[in-house]
């Protein structure tokens, strides 16, 4: 404490006040405290990134990219700067100016996968952005299709334009079941919101601020369409595994100083197993981890001190291979595999993630019920408010398959309450849509107005231009 017994406000605290305030979704206040540790520390960069990302959250696009660019005048070569600053872009729909970013970050820094995740997040935006969703007119229930014919014959010519190599990737991007496989989630949104054209009374009836809730409901699909390809990639949940892993591998690194070539050697395997699957090469990502697997069941814990970690590490990767080439029942004994490993060995994050992709594999062929228990056992080991936003919205979404809307509901609120403690706009908005739905099947039409007019506030902050454009439209 000073003299005059008040507490001394240093860098150091601001920064974890700010920190804290940020995870709590309080992005306001935090701001204040990053604004006050740059008055202190002047151009420091780790806070000017720091600041950056609260900025992003905020919708504040504008300030997060002069932030990063501040950082990045300071330090040419500093990786986070040149990560925020692709991420900012991309969120700004400058996907060819993100990709630019993302590949300076991985020639810089190749250890880190995220700049790989962001190249491939890019690459894919790219292909998929087909204009502005404010220039389609839906005039009549007979258009509904419009928008998604009209992306089709854009993606046709397209595909006429291209080389043969790239053909392929985007054949296999038109077919519905991949569609399906993207959307995840989104794809039930999307045929609901189609289902309630058909209810001609609800069309006709408007929002209290005289919205026509048939303009919403064409909005929400346009909306939809445009932005499906780009809400799953934010964060997808493997990516959240592999950076835990990989933070892991680092501090062991740091333990031992020289890692033994087989460490190395694993490190990089694993590392091209996860991009070919990425990259849609399913086949080869599951030959490339079985081969891995028998060598890696050869050798001594004294060898790979990590040894069960990563055998249930690749089953796991096995069995998302499997689901991506459509072998359900492989996929399903593979992440069953990955579960044993765990609980026998008592790998706590081994077993979370196994129920997750279990519990997958379950609401995939429809085998709702045991997507639900399979769910419901990984509740307690959900690390962040993030992963508990995902968990209670697609345990909802499995309710509301049931047809047992009440509880749906109650999961819809429960991942709204987790969305708003991370501060995630885009999960809000997932978890405001479940809870519309599951109204509209309580036939409780009023909540179930507000409730869509709350998710058309949701998609407004979603910080592009185009989301915006596409709800209004």
């Amino acid at each position: 404490a000073g003299e005059d017994g008040l507490p001394v406000v240093t860098f150091g605290n601001l920064m974890s006040e700010g920190i804290a305030l940020s995870r709590r979704g309080q992005h306001d206040k935090a701001l204040g405290c990053f604004n006050d540790a740059l008055k202190l520390r002047a151009g420091d960069k780790h806070c000017l990134i720091t600041r950056s990302k609260c900025f992003l959250k905020l919708g504040d696009t504008e300030n997060s990219l002069k932030d990063a660019e501040a950082s990045l005048q300071i330090d040419k070569t500093f990786s986070e700067g040149l990560y925020q600053k692709a991420e900012t872009l991309y969120t700004m729909g400058d996907f060819e100016f993100a990709l630019v970013f993302y590949h300076r970050g991985r020639r810089l820094r190749p250890d880190l996968h995220k700049f790989q995740l962001g190249i491939n997040k890019a690459e894919e935006a790219i292909v998929n952005c087909i204009g502005n969703p404010s220039s389609v007119k839906l005039e009549s229930k007979e258009e509904l299709c419009f928008v998604s014919r009209q992306a089709e014959s854009k993606k046709d010519k397209q595909k006429q334009q291209n080389k043969p190599a790239k053909d392929q990737k985007q054949t296999k991007k038109k077919s519905p079941k991949t569609e399906q496989q993207l959307l995840g989630a989104l794809y039930a949104d999307k045929a609901f919101l189609e289902k309630l054209l058909k209810d001609e009374d609800l069309m006709q009836s408007s929002t209290r601020q005289g919205v026509k809730v048939m303009d919403l409901v064409l909005g929400g699909i346009s909306y939809l369409n445009h932005r499906r390809d780009f809400w799953q990639q934010q964060k997808p949940m493997y990516a959240r595994a592999y950076e835990r892993k990989v933070l892991r591998q680092e501090q062991m690194r740091d333990k031992k100083e020289k890692p033994s070539d087989i460490s190395k050697s694993i490190a990089k395997n694993m590392e091209d197993i996860e991009l070919l699957l990425a990259r849609g090469s399913a086949e080869e990502s599951c030959r490339k981890a079985e081969r891995l697997l028998k060598r890696i069941q050869a050798w001594s814990e004294n060898e790979v001190p990590n040894k069960y970690e990563l055998i249930g590490n690749l089953h796991s990767c096995i069995g998302n291979a499997q689901l991506a080439m459509g072998q359900v029942e492989a996929a399903l004994h593979s992440h069953k595999m990955d579960l044993d490993c765990a609980r026998q060995n008592a790998l706590t994050d081994g077993v979370s993630r196994a129920l997750d992709h279990i519990g997958h594999v379950y609401a995939r062929i429809g085998k709702f019920q045991q997507a639900i228990s399979t769910w419901e056992e990984k509740i307690p080991l959900a690390q962040s408010s993030l992963e508990k936003a995902w968990l209670f919205h697609e345990i909802g979404r499995c309710y509301l398959e049931l047809g047992k809307a009440e509880v749906a509901q109650d999961y819809g609120q429960k991942s709204l309450q987790s969305a708003d403690e991370e501060g995630d706009v885009e999960w809000q908005l997932h978890a405001t849509v479940l809870v519309a739905q599951a109204q509209v099947k309580l036939k409780d039409y009023p909540s179930a107005i507000m409730t869509f007019e709350r998710a058309l506030e949701k998609a407004k902050l979603v910080p592009s231009e185009a989301a915006q454009n596409g709800i209004i439209a």
